[in-house]
This record gives C-alpha cells, structure tokens and sequence, in this order.
C-alpha cells in the first residue's frame, strides 16, 4: 500500500440551491490540488443546464486548468461508481447537505452506499462555501492498522496543498485495554498507571509513522498526537465536532484477507454522524 497524489477527481453534482457553493468548493480544491476535475451531471442534458454550469465554471477564480463536464443517465450511485473506474479517479467529491429536511439522512444513506463500494477514496463536503473557508485544523485516525501509514500520508499531503495551520492525530483507545476495577487508591494508582503505559506506546507508535514520512511533505503542517479513550469512532467524530475540526481523515477499510473488505463500524457511525467535512482514504485504489 503507497498513498499516491490526488490528480484525477471526480464530483457528481445536481441542480439543487447549494450547486454554486459546491462547484466554487470543488474548482478551488482541484485548484490547490493541481488536478484534473471532471463534473458529472446524472440526468438529462439541455441547453440550459449546460449554460447555467459553464457560466459557474467561468465565475470561479481559483479553478484547475482543466475542468470536464459529463452528462450521464441511470442510477445515481451506479453511474458516480462506474465513471470513477472509467475516468481512474482518485478522489471523489460528494456534496453533503444538512438538517435540510430528510436531505441529510438522504446525503447519508447515499454517501453510506458510495463509499462501501467506491473504489477511490471519497471526501464528503459539508459547509460548500462560494467564499473560500481557510482549513485551519485537520483531525486524522491513529488507528493501529496497516493502513492508517498512507492515511496520515494523504493528511499531511491534503493539509500542505490547503495551508493548514494544525493536525491533530488522534489515537482511539478501547476502555477495554484498561479492564481494572477501581474501588480503591491502589486500584486507582494501577489503572492510572496503565493509562499512562498505553498512552506512551499509542504516541510512540503515531511517531514512528511520522517519521517515515518525508520531511518535505511534512513541512508547513505543525502536527500533535493526542489519545482519547473511548468507543472507536465514535469518539474520534466527536473529538472533532467539539475542536471543530474543518476536516477529518479516516481509513476506507480494513484489509482482513485478501477476499474480504471489512467496511468498519466506526466509519458507519462517523458517516451518519457527519461531524465536519470527512476524507475517508481508500489505498487500495490507488495500487
């Protein structure tokens, strides 16, 4: 597994009242990325959609130097999937809508579906602004897992090209690992000791990922670690939301076998959760 550069990607966008923010959201990341951003219309093509899409394009002052628009018709999730194999897109944007109605738990069942099976990885945009929001703080997984190596590497790779100020790299501890009844000082004097043991070997572990990666692509990026106790994902969305994070970075999947992609339950809850913008890095596309 080798995390590679986002140089193809890939938004499916509709005629809805947030199109503008999301286009001028997504011309601006391809922008600060220097990628090839290909627009995917699902429904029918007509005079003035295809106006209204141009005149957007032309608007937008930060914008890739190239820009694709597609028109596709048939199932939304099918054609969105089909055309990141068909294009070889290594990013793919979705725009999520909140508390609009039933939209948010529609984005969420959508995106659910899309990223289960996507074979890219997949960024869920929130908050789409026509003004550009500046990204100050990016949240990603420590997780102990043979993927979370390039996930922290397309972190640091995202967080350069966006100028971000902070990262934070949170590890997830189960309360499991500190099974010890507290009824007294000593009970207590042990279980804190434990904490404290875990806690070293977690940061350490996080360190050792940094450190193998190059030092160019780390500069500019002021990172820390910080290890919170808790159920997996839950507890990593809600660090998130409460230091409001503008942008969370997760594993695609955990790799069990070689026949077998296991889409973990943290990112189930972190998906229906939405805490802030989500990149859930998918490795295994990019082989």
């Amino acid at each position: 597994l080798m995390f590679k550069p986002f140089k193809t990607l890939l938004f499916g966008f509709a005629f809805s009242p947030s199109l503008k923010a999301n286009v001028f959201e997504v011309l601006r990341l391809a922008h600060f990325l220097d990628a090839h951003l290909i627009l995917v219309h699902v429904g029918d093509k007509t005079a003035s959609k295809v106006s209204e899409i141009t005149t957007l394009i032309e608007q937008c002052e930060a914008k890739p130097h190239t820009v694709e628009v597609e028109w596709k018709n048939g199932d939304a999730v099918a054609v969105l999937l089909d055309c990141c194999t068909e294009y070889r897109v290594n990013l793919l944007l979705l725009g999520a809508l909140k508390r609009e109605n039933m939209l948010k738990f529609y984005l969420g069942s959508i995106a659910r579906r899309i990223t289960r099976k996507a074979p890219c990885s997949v960024l869920l945009l929130l908050n789409p602004s026509v003004e550009r929001v500046p990204c100050q703080h990016i949240v990603v997984n420590g997780f102990d897992s043979p993927q979370t190596h390039d996930t922290i590497a397309a972190a640091f790779y995202i967080g350069k090209a966006l100028h971000a100020k902070k990262m934070t790299l949170v590890e997830e501890i189960s309360e499991s690992k500190i099974a010890i009844a507290v009824d007294d000082d000593k009970s207590l004097k042990k279980a804190t000791l434990k904490k404290e043991k875990i806690n070293r070997a977690e940061n350490q572990r996080v360190h050792d990922i940094i450190e193998a990666i190059p030092d160019s692509e780390k500069s500019g990026v002021t990172w820390d670690s910080q290890s919170i106790f808790g159920r997996r994902g839950y507890s990593i969305g809600h660090y998130a939301r409460v230091v409001r994070a503008d942008l969370l970075v997760m594993n695609a999947q955990e790799k069990q076998s070689f026949l077998q992609r296991f889409f973990p339950k943290d990112l189930e809850h972190i998906l229906a959760e939405l805490p802030t913008n989500v990149l859930i890095v998918n490795t295994v596309s990019n082989e």
